[in-house]
């Protein structure tokens, strides 16, 4: 039986993650370690509270006590670091959590693992650890091309950069110890369970409740957009298969204007749920400092090496998000109840 600790697990990726494994896997414990700020929610994983299989432990990723608690308590196979700090506009209000977490906290981790996991010079067999990462780390691109794995870091947003020195910090710890390692590179992911302050929730949430949809700049700015149960087959992929030590791009090949999605969502709303909703919504505010104008991954070589693809075309996904987030209208108002609407008010009204 092999058990993973699943940092940052009660977040979008991680929960939809944690859904993935247990139920592709049988023979599996995981262990949910999330600080539960506010991006971090158990109502994500409620239907799997009561799982044997499922345990859930309150932790920061900085506070090396409560790790190795964790470590101790049990045989840790598979780390997968999701937790982070990831709004790119609360990076920029107030970058100092995001070096704290994303970059102190990595390096606490990968050195409470690296203590577990070695004997003598040497790392026991089985074990790995995996690092979230995005494609923002790569920087912007132009009209033409896409990120490889060999693109050089240039990353311009303090989130960006906090992920980046993150990453570095993970292939160190390969290259100086040889420390089991992967690090995947994804593309926009969207999904059920994802906080509210993202585009396509935040589109979603503000039609469902006549208010206001703010688009940066003009609104081209593109990304590629990756349905969530394809990344946590890809990252199920790199743990099992990938070569230990690799970077692994992972993309939707789904590019779309920020402005397109907005538009889709309205669309849909007007026709499925309330004529009423129109674009008249849009509200375009100014453009967020740092903006990269467009992201575009190039996933050959998990395709080549593991034989992974995006199987979701965007057209189905966006549906299936739309329709997951009417049908779960009370998680919605539950966390956008609070502080929530503080931020939104000081970030875009």
């Amino acid at each position: 039986m092999k058990t993973y600790l699943i940092t940052g697990g009660a977040g979008f990726i991680g929960s939809n993650f944690i859904y993935y494994i247990l139920k592709k896997y049988k023979d599996v414990k995981i262990i949910n370690y999330d600080k539960l700020t506010y991006a971090g929610n158990l109502e994500n994983l409620e239907s799997v509270s009561d799982n044997p299989n499922y345990t859930f432990v309150q932790g920061d990723i900085c506070d090396r006590d409560k790790l190795n608690a964790v470590f101790e308590k049990y045989d840790i196979d598979y780390v997968v670091n999701f937790a982070a700090e990831s709004h790119v506009d609360r990076s920029i209000k107030n970058p100092e959590i995001f070096v704290t977490t994303n970059v102190l906290g990595t390096v606490t981790l990968l050195n409470t693992a690296k203590h577990f996991w070695t004997e003598g010079d040497d790392f026991k067999a089985g074990k790995k650890y995996l690092q979230v990462s995005t494609d923002e780390v790569y920087g912007s691109l132009g009209k033409d091309g896409y990120f490889t794995e060999s693109t050089p870091l240039d990353s311009h947003s303090p989130y960006s950069s906090s992920k980046a020195s993150a990453d570095l910090m993970v292939k160190s710890y390969y290259d100086t110890y040889r420390m089991p390692v992967n690090i995947t590179r994804c593309s926009n992911n969207y999904g059920p369970y994802q906080f509210p302050e993202k585009l396509i929730p935040l589109v979603i949430n503000n039609c469902l409740n006549g208010r206001d949809i703010p688009v940066y700049g003009d609104g081209l700015n593109i990304r590629d957009w990756l349905y969530v149960e394809d990344h946590c087959r890809a990252i199920d992929l790199v743990l099992n298969a990938g070569r230990v030590g690799q970077v692994y791009n992972i993309g939707g090949h789904n590019e779309r204007t920020n402005i397109h999605i907005v538009k889709t969502i309205i669309s849909y709303i007007h026709d499925h749920v309330n004529s009423s909703v129109d674009e008249k919504l849009i509200k375009y505010v100014q453009d967020r400092k740092g903006h990269d104008r467009r992201y575009g991954i190039d996933p050959s070589k998990i395709k080549g090496e593991l034989g992974w693809y995006p199987e979701t075309k965007f057209e189905d996904g966006i549906v299936e998000t739309i329709k997951w987030y009417l049908d779960n209208r009370s998680w919605m108002d539950n966390v956008t109840s609070g502080d929530y609407q503080k931020y939104y008010e000081k970030m875009y009204l």
